[in-house]
């Protein structure tokens, strides 16, 4: 009885500790695919599957903008898009006019790790946030009034321990709130 009591207040006192850790999964790579973005920039929230509705792993997603991270790599020091992030933003440009995300609007936003200074890392962080935005207006006709580009610079790591990971520097999409 003793052992079963225990193991319950262990099981309460794990769910009731807040949780502190990054939780962002940035995609990667093969990771990048139209179903993934699309669960992920859909503002409603969740899926609906025959009757059965899935939630977010954030609790307060409803209060959070519908966001993706992922890794789209630049040229060293550039905002030169590589072979690999051109073919992941045409996965994203295909997600973006799909119907559940057509008819909204998207915030890109470029992040960078702290390397090269905060004013560089600032405006190097904006020019890779507007190279996306040309790339998807060029590239898959759509519209320039449903995507806004903002560096936000170095200010933003998602790997706090090690500043150069290549988490850090990425591009976030957010759909916009209606």
């Amino acid at each position: 009885m003793k052992t079963r009591s225990i193991i319950a207040l262990m099981a309460l006192a794990a769910f009731s500790l807040p949780v502190t850790a990054e939780t962002t999964k940035v995609l990667r790579g093969s990771e990048i695919t139209e179903s993934a973005l699309i669960d992920a920039l859909s503002p409603e929230g969740g899926i609906r599957t025959r009757s059965i509705r899935v939630f977010r792993d954030q609790p307060d997603a409803a209060e959070k903008a519908a966001s993706a991270s992922m890794l789209i790599t630049f040229h060293t020091n550039s905002a030169d898009l590589t072979p690999e992030a051109r073919h992941s933003l045409d996965v994203v440009g295909r997600a973006l006019n799909m119907d559940k995300l057509a008819k909204h609007s998207f915030i890109i936003e470029g992040h960078a790790d702290p390397r090269g200074g905060p004013d560089f890392n600032q405006r190097l962080s904006q020019e890779r946030a507007q190279t996306v935005r040309d790339y998807l207006v060029r590239n898959h006709d759509i519209m320039e009034d449903r995507l806004t580009a903002i560096g936000k610079g170095d200010n933003e790591p998602l790997d706090k321990e090690n500043p150069i990971a290549p988490e850090n520097r990425r591009v976030t999409i957010l759909t916009k709130p209606e």
